[in-house]
């Protein structure tokens, strides 16, 4: 009976395993947790942890909340965008890992964003942002509609892997699949 388990671990520790490619670590998105860096009536920023202590800075305004990436995200391209709908961002962040250089880095995140509806204010959709992680080029690659599309998860992960050869500059981010989010 041992001897499966003794087999999985040995498949597991192996470098065909290592070096899969592509995998996904999660951290949690609790503005209470982040270290508050400025709040006035019309918005703040947040310092939030994310993987293995990457920075993530959070910022609301105009009932829009939006994330940069990095050690300097005030540049631009940093990866601080929004949606056009007052929105606000789920309590979960995706880290899209790739083993490229021979150990786990992330290139891409996604992260839901629950929308209102643009007469009501209600909650109307959810989308699934996809946001390419890049030293001067971070910015969101993809768009899914989360309650449109049954496999959203899979189909945001799939833009995710191709985080790298998007030029924030001219590119413009693809929607994926059925949206009705907005």
């Amino acid at each position: 009976m041992r001897y499966p388990l003794l087999l999985a671990l040995t498949l597991c520790a192996s470098p065909a395993f290592a070096q899969s490619g592509m995998t996904s670590a999660y951290t949690d998105l609790d503005i209470d947790q982040c270290l508050v860096l400025e709040a006035d009536d019309f918005g703040a920023s947040w310092a939030c942890p994310g993987y293995k202590g990457f920075p993530i800075k959070v910022q609301e305004g105009d009932l829009r909340f939006s994330i940069g990436y990095g050690f300097n995200p005030d540049e631009s391209s940093n990866g601080a965008q929004t949606l056009p709908p007052f929105n606000n961002l789920g309590n979960k962040l995706e880290w899209r890992l790739s083993n490229a250089k021979g150990y786990f880095f992330p290139i891409a995140t996604i992260v839901r964003y629950s929308t209102a509806d643009t007469v009501t204010g209600e909650d109307k959709g959810q989308v699934l942002a996809v946001t390419q992680i890049a030293e001067g080029n971070s910015c969101h690659i993809a768009y899914v509609d989360a309650l449109a599309n049954p496999n959203a998860n899979e189909l945001a992960r799939a833009a995710a892997d191709k985080a790298g050869d998007f030029n924030c500059a001219t590119d413009e981010p693809e929607v994926i699949g059925k949206f009705t989010a907005y």
